[in-house]
């Protein structure tokens, strides 16, 4: 399959007063078109600053950066490299610039030249996608913190990228808000085939995505599926990550001696697993 991102060999470090910190080491990746990617790490590992060379808001001091085959480096590059992954952020409300929602969303088209006719359909497409449309005459001030980010999602997906790399997007908002915008993002990936980086620490929302990448001190640490990455509770648990509850569960009943499935990471299997012992 082909990929919308390379990384190769990419390391950087932050200068500040003269002291060098480095966040990268020599992290090699390779994102397919269409793939739901989830990256995990504690605080300070790194994985923001990952995020953040995915559309060339960074560029490594070491190793490059491809995204659809341009060197994020070129910088006469960067509205092409922007168009084709675009970046969702933390707090809605450092992304929401209008006063009105729909013109919000039509901020980036107007700054892009989009004739009129083509921005209209793409902000009301936008809308629909992310379930807003009925609110596009809103002041995004009244909306929730759930319904801001995903105005935030319309204002990128308007612009029609290829991926879009969502930094902690629900770190902010209440498990509702954290729902609706899950939703939205997995179904813009499945019903759309937009490719999703989803940088988060949830452990629940990273058991949804189709890969889980594990970030710890600048490095890649585990690369694999959910179930698999999963599966490594004492080396997650060691690097300060905690793992989906129905984990934890299957983990116990395994370390005192029943016969379990270690790859459980949802409810319905960890139900079906627990019957399965009880009926034994």
């Amino acid at each position: 399959m082909e990929n919308i991102v390379t990384m190769q060999d990419v390391s950087y470090a932050y200068t500040a007063e003269g002291n060098t910190a480095p966040v990268l080491e020599h992290v090699n990746l390779d994102i397919p078109r269409g793939q739901f990617l989830a990256v995990l790490g504690h605080n300070g590992s790194g994985k923001s600053t990952l995020a953040k060379h995915l559309n060339a808001i960074l560029t490594p001091s070491e190793g490059v950066v491809y995204v659809d085959g341009i060197d994020t480096r070129q910088e006469e590059m960067i509205y092409e490299i922007r168009q084709n992954v675009g970046m969702v952020f933390q707090n809605p409300d450092n992304q929401i610039v209008a006063t009105i929602v729909e013109e919000d969303v039509a901020f980036a088209l107007e700054n892009l030249g989009v004739e009129p006719k083509e921005m209209r359909q793409r902000v009301d497409d936008a809308l629909k996608e992310v379930g807003m449309y009925e609110y596009r005459e809103h002041a995004p001030h009244q909306l929730s913190g759930g319904q801001k980010q995903r105005v935030a999602i319309a204002g990128i997906i308007a612009m029609r990228p290829e991926c879009i790399v969502l930094d902690e997007p629900t770190a902010m908002l209440d498990p509702k808000g954290r729902r609706e915008v899950i939703k939205t993002v997995r179904k813009l990936n499945r019903d759309f085939g937009i490719t999703v980086v989803l940088i988060t620490h949830y452990m629940d929302e990273a058991a949804k995505a189709d890969r889980v990448v594990v970030i710890d001190n600048g490095h890649m640490l585990l690369d694999d599926t959910p179930k698999n990455v999963f599966s490594h509770v004492e080396q997650l648990k060691s690097v300060g990550l905690d793992v989906p509850q129905s984990t934890e569960l299957v983990y116990e009943l395994k370390k005192a001696g029943y016969p379990v499935d270690s790859h459980i990471i949802d409810e319905e299997e960890c139900v079906e697993q627990i019957l399965r012992l009880l009926e034994e």
